[in-house]
């Protein structure tokens, strides 16, 4: 509650901000206009304190300066050498100083200079309050591009989210043939490479492939497997439900000698020096989905020849046992 409360005081006060200054400058331009047209009013009423006379006639030329009456030099070549002075003949006349141009007086300030100025304050105050306004809308679309990049991103993010957790959900009910090894039901020292569908949807195997190899150990088969014939479809059609499964080979100690070249070679295998590796490729597509796509799962087993008993195992590197 003290919370709520808080958060409607604050915005309160920003709403009484904003409305002062949303308000401050046409006051401001109000103003600064009023006290202009005072002024043009006082100085259209009163012209004779900024020209110094009410008519705007140019003022009378000064007079002369005082000083002695004009001399008019006599005939007598004595007199014109020194002329007279107030008291008499003197050798210094005094000088004369005279006003030929008088200063001119200040014109007055038209009343259309004055509505001119008038017009030129209004328009710079106009221009800035249209640029403070630009500056704000543009710093409005600023904060409004940001949470639009905002909003793009989360939507971005969860268009990923929702995009993963459909292929998961696609994953999940696909179908997924593993490959295991079991012994064979009621034969000794034989075993079975089986596969099975751990999905949620049927499987249709469309081709089969296998191969043999005898190498020291499995770093020393080559790095892709080498199959005896192409991929092949199965001979009668192959269609795992999920849960179901199909033996796709099956190999017992009497067959090792089928598999060895000579006795040497049956001779490492019994002693461990070599070692015999099954391995194989199976390609199936989803029964329900009509797309055609195929997926791929091999599998590669070690055959474990004991002197009395025998076993199967998975083993083999990473690119015989890929799963797509």
């Amino acid at each position: 509650m003290r919370g709520r409360i808080a958060r409607r005081r604050k915005s309160l006060l920003c709403y009484s901000v904003a409305m002062s200054t949303k308000h401050r400058f046409p006051a401001a331009a109000l103003l600064v206009f009023l006290v202009a047209t005072a002024i043009c009013l006082a100085q259209a009423k009163n012209p004779a304190s900024s020209t110094g006379s009410s008519s705007g006639a140019p003022a009378a030329p000064a007079a002369t300066a005082p000083g002695p009456a004009p001399f008019s030099a006599p005939a007598d070549s004595s007199m014109a050498a020194n002329p007279p002075c107030a008291s008499g003949p003197c050798d210094y006349q005094p000088p004369r100083i005279s006003i030929a141009t008088p200063a001119p007086a200040p014109s007055p300030w038209p009343l259309q200079d004055r509505i001119k100025w008038l017009a030129v304050v209004l328009l710079v105050l106009i221009a800035y309050v249209g640029v403070w306004l630009a500056v704000s809308l543009l710093r409005k679309i600023e904060r409004q591009t940001r949470y639009a990049e905002v909003a793009v991103q989360a939507a971005a993010e969860a268009a990923q989210a929702a995009l993963a957790l459909a292929e998961s959900q696609v994953r999940a009910e696909r179908p997924w043939i593993l490959v295991t090894t079991e012994p064979t039901p009621g034969m000794t020292n034989s075993f079975s490479a089986v596969a099975m569908n751990r999905g949620r949807s049927a499987a249709r195997v469309t081709a089969l492939a296998e191969g043999t190899a005898i190498a020291a150990d499995e770093f020393q088969l080559p790095a892709a497997p080498a199959f005896k014939s192409d991929p092949h479809p199965p001979v009668a059609p192959i269609i795992l439900l999920p849960g179901e499964s199909v033996t796709l080979k099956t190999f017992g100690r009497e067959e090792m000698k089928s598999i060895c070249e000579n006795a040497e070679q049956m001779r490492r295998v019994e002693e461990w020096e070599e070692k015999i590796y099954f391995y194989g490729n199976i390609e199936y597509a989803d029964l329900v989905e009509s797309s055609g796509k195929l997926h791929e799962t091999g599998w590669c087993c070690w055959y474990i020849h004991g002197r009395q008993k025998s076993g199967l195992i998975m083993s083999g590197p990473q690119g015989y046992n890929r799963h797509t």
